[in-house]
């Protein structure tokens, strides 16, 4: 089915990057077998940059997500994030980087089902190693960010797929990152909901966030001002608009 794509956004990026990736390689071995996911990867991506990640499964796409969400660290090469070389940092200060650098949102939303959406968007905030005194007023205004501040009070299970994906973005959103991970956030909804959400996306880069978007469709990688395709473990092409 065709979505709607709209005019992506400005092209906001500072000279500062924000990804650094220099040379990454990551080997899986399972058994007496070992199998190369990422192979001699180097890119940076800019603070306020868009950028659609692409390629079929098993291309590498997924790994290197990990990799830039400080959820693995590589068998060889550096990977930094904010100026952080990932590899050097403690796993407390891993937990940290991914609280509060980074937000992250899913193909399936991850939300918990029995639990208002105010609550959801909670969650990081009160994992956080300093806990904020005003932890419902961020929540609240992350979900009026998205347009839910009518829906606070809504289970999970009462919302529909596109509201549950933006309770996953409020809760992405609420600890301020500067960067937002995304996984085929639109995989599981319609054609108007996806453009909806991208359009949110959108919106949120153009407030200065990196977006960094992981997507098979082409149209939704339309979006992005950047578009960088991998395929067996390498980047294949890095095109700008």
């Amino acid at each position: 089915m065709e979505k709607v794509v709209s005019a992506p956004a400005p092209h906001v990026v500072t000279a500062k990057p924000i990804i650094v990736c220099e040379q990454v390689c990551k080997d899986y071995v399972t058994g007496a077998v070992k199998v190369r996911a990422l192979d001699n990867v180097t890119l940076e991506i800019g603070q306020g940059e868009f950028v659609a990640i692409m390629g079929a499964s098993g291309s590498g796409k997924s790994t290197f997500m990990n990799m830039v969400g400080a959820l693995d660290t590589p068998t060889s090469g550096t990977i930094s994030i904010n100026g952080s070389n990932i590899a050097a940092m403690t796993s407390d200060e891993l937990a940290e980087l991914r609280n509060e650098t980074i937000g992250f949102v899913f193909q399936q939303f991850n939300l918990l089902a029995r639990t208002t959406a105010l609550d959801n968007v909670k969650l990081p905030l009160l994992y956080a190693s300093d806990k904020p005194d005003d932890i419902e007023e961020r929540a609240e205004d992350a979900l009026k960010t998205v347009g839910l501040g009518d829906r606070m009070d809504h289970m999970s299970s009462q919302l529909s797929g596109g509201q549950q994906q933006r309770v996953a973005i409020a809760r992405a959103l609420v600890n301020e990152p500067k960067i937002i991970l995304a996984d085929e956030p639109t995989g599981a909804l319609d054609t108007h909901t996806s453009g909806e959400i991208m359009d949110l996306f959108t919106h949120l880069n153009e407030s200065g966030i990196t977006i960094v978007l992981v997507t098979h469709e082409p149209d939704i990688a339309d979006y992005a001002r950047r578009q960088i395709h991998f395929r067996d473990g390498h980047v294949v092409e890095d095109r700008r608009r």
